[in-house]
């Protein structure tokens, strides 16, 4: 290219918005975000949408385009996966970004860029919306009725050191369906055949900080006895636990959850009795429909849970003739010492923590010494200790393995009607690459909790594994819609069932919602990108790759994979390979 070339193109400049802000609370942690989605979202994006990079700043930059639609299309996928990916954070460490586009004619020189269309496309940055796109008409011109993507128009505005003023367009978000994004990020996308419900944090009306084991295992009881009834759809407790002592607007927490029915209430205990009052209300009209209150000595606490629990059930509207639920035989404690401490170990087991952990040994270790034939305490200690050994927590992996297996087969002899049982059993199956046990516990799990998420997803998993990535898929989109403050690794499981699917543009945007990838997952986008011969990005993977595990082998991968079939370990082999990862 000649000194001083004349061209036109297509101009996206991008800024951060509060960078200076958030370098001066954490500088370290702002580049290492920064470069992480340089590297995983935004640098990719433009690569595939044929973009060249120009000029970059601390927070921002200038890319140059042949093609007026790619550029809208980079530009769009930049916001709409950033978006995504600011979900969960806190405002004051969300990064988000202002989008202009302009075309005009712009001067080569020395490596960069100048000219009016370039300066139009800085000005127009800086009116676009934290979050959004604004384009000027020419731009709007090119690309209306050509590409997905809904405008507004803004009329004229006048740009500073601009003589002439300029017509403006903003991009409307939300108008259009992404063409990249999973069906199972709108919450709104649940079963229409058959009510939702969410069960709210039950209060802890004791004064006694000490209670709050017994009353959110209380809680947490309820729902799972609600979930085993097929005729509803029950929001997950992740999910329902996010609004735990907050005040929150009733009807807005059923929009986010996606429900229509709310099951809130309060428990006192004192002494050996106990209060609780619980209400049902159709949050589409704030109706409360139905309320109760049990005064009862502790010892009726499993007959006050199955009277709450039928109560809801027979008073959702259309829900008088429901299918009569299979009385599924549970055996109940003999000791509520040892239900005490497992509602407790319960709890802590979900704060994912080492600390938390070790603790949740102890108590769910003392809920079977005092009730030794107690089958779920069993199957929650083989949880419990599965977690030390997925997290890597104990000190002799092969040793913790094994007992968490005995602890299985305890729990199995002991109550064979556990849904946790069998998904742990399944679980274990699957890492031993016994993909027709795994299905065995797996089928059963479903038949004795259908809306438990975690069943739910694993359902997923199997089937990715299985080979049959399109089904796996279905599954763990459901997953998400039970539980819409469902774990990161969801997302995960998602890329990998679309991965087999074949439905690499699927996949990669899976993997892209998560705030941070591991090498295993950067290896499936990179096999993706190999797949769609984007050899630019799936570069930039690859060298995500070493940094985080030098010694990484295609063999070793492959060796952590569970697939079935031969076929589906070669597609991964092959694709990693046209990325350019060699053995």
């Amino acid at each position: 290219m000649s000194q001083g070339e004349h061209r036109l193109a297509a101009i996206l400049a991008a800024d951060m918005v509060g960078y200076s802000r958030l370098m001066e609370a954490d500088e370290r942690g702002t580049l290492a975000r920064l470069r992480t989605h340089r590297i995983e979202l935004i640098d990719p994006a433009i690569a595939k949408n044929r973009g060249q990079i120009i000029k970059t700043t601390g927070d921002g930059m200038l890319v140059e385009f042949q093609s007026v639609a790619d550029a809208v299309r980079c530009a769009v996928e930049i916001q709409e996966r950033m978006r995504r990916r600011n979900a969960d954070v806190t405002d004051d460490r969300r990064m988000e970004f202002r989008i202009g586009i302009n075309l005009g004619d712009i001067i080569f020189e020395d490596g960069d860029i100048y000219g009016e269309g370039v300066n139009v496309a800085a000005r127009v940055e800086q009116l676009a919306d934290v979050g959004g796109i604004c384009v000027t008409d020419a731009v709007h011109g090119q690309v209306v009725g050509r590409i997905e993507a809904a405008f507004e128009s803004l009329g004229e505005k006048q740009l500073k050191n601009i003589a002439r003023p300029v017509i403006l367009h903003r991009v409307v978000f939300g108008t259009l369906p992404s063409a990249t994004e999973p069906a199972a990020a709108a919450p709104a996308q649940k079963s229409a055949t058959k009510p939702t419900v969410a069960v709210l944090p039950f209060a802890n009306m004791s004064g006694d900080a000490e209670q709050e084991f017994f009353v959110d295992g209380l809680t947490e009881d309820i729902l799972t006895e609600l979930s085993r009834r097929r005729e509803l759809f029950v929001i997950s407790r992740t999910s329902t636990f996010v609004y735990k002592g907050q005040a929150a607007n009733l009807r807005e927490v059923a929009q986010k959850l996606g429900a229509q029915y709310l099951v809130e209430g309060s428990v006192r205990k004192a002494g050996d009795r106990l209060r609780i009052t619980v209400q049902l209300i159709d949050t589409t009209n704030d109706a409360h429909i139905w309320a109760e209150r049990y005064d009862r000595k502790i010892d009726d606490i499993f007959a006050i849970q199955d009277e709450i629990t039928a109560a809801i059930v027979a008073t959702l509207p259309g829900r008088l003739e429901a299918a009569q639920h299979d009385q599924l035989a549970r055996k109940k404690p003999t000791s509520l010492a040892a239900y005490e401490c497992l509602l407790a170990a319960k709890v802590l087991h979900h704060r994912s923590t080492r600390e938390a952990n070790l603790e949740a040994q102890r108590l769910v270790d003392r809920a079977l010494e005092l009730d030794p034939d107690y089958g779920h305490a069993h199957a929650w200690r083989g949880c419990i200790l599965g977690q030390s050994w997925g997290y890597g927590w104990c000190a002799d992996k092969d040793a913790t393995f094994a007992e968490v297996r005995a602890e299985l087969q305890k729990a199995l002899a002991l109550d064979e009607n556990d849904a946790d049982v069998h998904r742990i059993l399944a679980a274990v199956s699957i890492t031993r690459h016994d993909l027709t046990r795994a299905r065995y516990h797996q089928d059963r799990a479903l038949a004795l909790n259908p809306n438990y998420d975690l069943v739910v997803v694993q359902m997923g998993e199997l089937l990715t594994w299985s080979g049959r990535g399109d089904e796996g898929a279905e599954w763990i989109r459901k997953a998400m819609r039970l539980n819409p403050h469902h774990p990161a690794r969801f997302w995960s499981h998602l890329g990998k069932a679309y991965f087999v699917a074949r439905q690499y543009g699927k996949a990669i945007e899976s993997f892209m919602h998560l705030s941070a990838m591991d090498a295993s997952q950067h290896a499936f986008v990179a096999a993706c990108y190999g797949w769609l011969g984007d050899r630019t990005a799936a570069v930039a993977h690859l060298a995500r790759i070493r940094e985080l595990d030098p010694k990484f082998t295609i063999a070793a991968f492959l060796a952590t994979t569970h697939y079935g079939d031969e076929v589906d370990r070669v597609h991964l082999r092959e694709g990693l390979a046209k990325a350019g990862l060699a053995d």
